[in-house]
């Protein structure tokens, strides 16, 4: 099974997505301090980059 440069990036965005994702539940359900506030924006830097990767797909 070959991965090829679109199938890499094709999981590294499902990754980081689901990492935004976890990371801003954690900082609105479990943190509700201010640690929360910082997880939360923790976890949209994960969606920016998540989204990068996924608008590289067939260009690199």
């Amino acid at each position: 099974m070959g991965m090829n440069k679109n199938t890499i990036l094709g999981w590294a965005t499902f990754i980081m997505a689901l990492m935004g994702l976890l990371l801003i539940g954690l900082g609105a359900f479990r943190y509700r301090d201010v640690s929360g506030w910082g997880f939360a924006a923790v976890g949209i830097g994960f969606l920016a980059n998540a989204w990068v990767f996924s608008s590289l797909k067939g260009r690199v």
